[in-house]
């Protein structure tokens, strides 16, 4: 089987099914690892705590961005 037609065959399964392949796909390309998953948690917690306590203020995701922007426009 030719790529291209592999690649018709999955463009032709329902919305769901390619969103199965597409995942299979690039955790075959960049596996799951353990370890960084709990250094994340670990780091979401502490995150979560500091807000909850006031310790930090969260940023509302539109102010993120509309910064991010501002500094590419350049």
């Amino acid at each position: 089987m030719k790529i291209k037609d592999l690649i018709d065959e999955a463009e032709s399964l329902p919305v769901e099914d390619r969103a199965l392949v597409v995942d299979s796909l690039l955790r075959s390309l960049n596996p799951p690892d353990a370890g960084v998953d709990r250094k994340w948690a670990e780091v979401s917690r502490k995150r979560l705590e500091e807000i909850r306590s006031g310790t930090v203020a969260a940023i509302p995701g539109e102010q993120v961005f509309e910064k991010i922007w501002h500094r590419f426009e350049r």
